[in-house]
C-alpha cells in the first residue's frame, strides 16, 4: 500500500527540516503533498529555501501571511482543513512549534487524519510562549511523536504520552535531530557556493552573528532596546552582522537613538546555505533562535541565547550555550565576550539519520482512523 502524507508547513525552519524528510520519503516510496501556509510570505524567508535546497514546490499555497495569533492560527486551521478534507491523506506531518505547526495538527484530528509531529517531546517549561503552547498542543494531538533528544521522550512520558498507560496507543520514537541531518547535508554545498563572507568581507572568526525574531523580544520594547544597546557596545569593538528578519526590521524602525547602533552591519535576511556558512565562521553566535542555537553548536561555534529559557537545555548543559535574558538581570556583552566552546562529548542529536528513520518509522502505515469519540 502507498502511504500518502501532507505536509503542512508555513516556515523558515519547517523548510530547512523538510528539505531531508521529503527527500527521504521520496526514496522510501511515500507520495507526498506540501501545503505551505504562508505564514513566511516574504521571498527571503520562504521561495529562497525551496530553491536552493532542492525542496519540491508546494502543492498548495494558501496565502494565510501575518496576523494575531488567533486571527492567524485561526485562517489556516480554516484553509487546511478544507485542503484535508479535499486530499483525504493517510498522514499529516507538521514540523516544530509554529502556528502552523498547530493548524495542521488540529485540522487534521478534527477530521480523524493521524497526524505525525517532527521535534516532539520539546519543553521550555514557559507557557508564557506561544511556541511552547503550539508544542504541548500539537503532541497531545499527535500519534506519531518522533522525537530528536531523550529528553524529550521523557518529557511526554511524564504527561503519559507514550507510557505504558497511554490508552490511545500513541508511539514515541527518538529519531535524532533533522536540523543535523539538514546541516550535514548542505554543510559542504554551503562551502563551495556560499558568497556572503566575500560580498561582506568578513575574515573567519573575525565577527559576531547575531539573529533576532521571537515576538517576545521584538514586540517588548524595553527587550528589544536593552539587544540594540548590547550590539552597539559589542560593535565598538568588533564587527556584529545582523541579517534582519522582517518583523525585527519594522520593530527597530523608532530605535535611531539607541547609540552607536548605527556602527551594526545590518543585512538582508539571507538563505540556507548563505547562514550555515555565517553560523560557520563566527566567533560567537548571538540569537532567540531555536534552530540558529544548534547549527551553532554543528559548526562548533558558542552560542548565547537572547531569551530566559531555552528548549535545548543539553546546550546549556554542555556549555555550549549560555543563556543571556534581555530582561536587565544580566550583562548581556560580559556573556558574549566570555562565550567559549563546551564539552566535546556531546551526541544527544543523532546520526544524521533521523530522516531516514522517519520515513521507516511512517512507512510502516497508518493505524486506523479515530472516531470523534474515544471510548476509554
Amino acid at each position: 500500500m502507498t502511504i500518502s502524507i501532507t505536509t503542512v508547513l508555513g516556515a523558515r525552519p519547517q523548510f530547512i527540516k523538510a528539505a531531508t524528510v521529503s527527500r527521504a520519503l521520496r526514496a522510501f516510496g511515500i507520495r507526498e503533498s506540501l501545503v505551505h501556509t504562508g505564514q513566511h510570505y516574504d521571498r527571503s524567508m520562504s521561495e529562497v529555501f525551496f530553491e536552493e535546497l532542492g525542496i519540491p514546490a508546494p502543492d498548495r499555497h494558501l496565502g494565510v501571511g501575518s496576523g494575531t495569533h488567533a486571527a492567524q492560527t485561526g485562517a489556516m486551521l480554516q484553509a487546511v482543513e478544507q485542503v484535508l478534507l479535499e486530499d483525504r491523506p493517510d498522514v499529516v506531518l507538521v514540523y516544530g512549534d509554529t502556528n502552523s505547526t498547530l493548524a495542521g495538527a488540529l485540522a487534521a484530528s478534527k477530521i480523524g487524519i493521524p497526524v505525525a509531529h517532527v521535534e516532539a517531546g520539546l519543553r521550555s517549561l514557559n507557557r508564557a510562549m506561544p511556541e511552547e503552547l503550539n508544542r504541548v498542543l500539537t503532541d497531545h494531538l499527535a500519534t506519531w511523536l518522533l522525537c530528536p533528544t531523550d529528553l524529550a521522550v521523557r518529557n511526554l512520558d511524564r504527561e503519559g504520552i507514550g507510557s505504558d498507560g497511554d490508552a490511545l496507543g500513541r508511539r514515541v520514537d527518538q529519531v535524532g535531530d533533522v536540523m543535523f541531518d539538514a546541516t550535514r547535508v548542505f554543510g559542504e554545498l554551503s562551502t563551495l557556493r556560499s558568497t556572503v563572507g566575500t560580498a561582506l568581507d568578513l575574515e573567519d572568526g573575525g565577527y559576531v552573528l547575531a539573529t533576532v525574531h521571537r515576538a517576545e523580544n521584538t514586540d517588548d520594547p524595553r527587550r528589544l532596546r536593552r539587544i540594540l544597546e548590547a550590539l552597539a557596545r559589542i560593535a565598538e569593538r568588533r564587527t556584529v552582522v545582523w541579517p534582519m528578519h522582517p518583523r525585527t526590521a519594522r520593530a527597530i524602525e523608532g530605535a535611531v537613538d539607541v547609540p552607536g547602533f548605527d556602527r551594526v552591519r545590518r543585512i538582508d535576511p539571507v538563505g540556507y546555505l548563505d547562514m550555515l556558512w555565517l553560523e560557520g565562521h563566527a566567533d560567537v553566535v548571538l540569537t532567540d533562535s531555536g534552530g540558529v542555537q544548534k547549527e551553532a553548536y554543528f559548526a562548533g561555534v558558542p552560542c548565547v541565547t537572547l531569551r530566559d529559557e531555552t528548549e535545548w537545555v543539553e546546550l546549556i548543559d554542555t556549555g555550549w550555550n549560555r543563556l543571556a535574558p534581555p530582561d536587565g538581570s544580566c550583562d548581556i556583552v560580559q556573556i558574549a565576550e566570555s562565550a567559549a566552546p563546551g564539552r566535546s562529548d556531546f551526541v544527544g542529536y543523532g546520526d544524521g539519520a533521523a530522516s531516514e528513520r522517519i520515513a521507516a518509522i511512517l512507512g510502516e502505515g497508518p493505524p486506523p482512523r479515530r472516531s470523534e469519540t474515544i471510548s476509554t
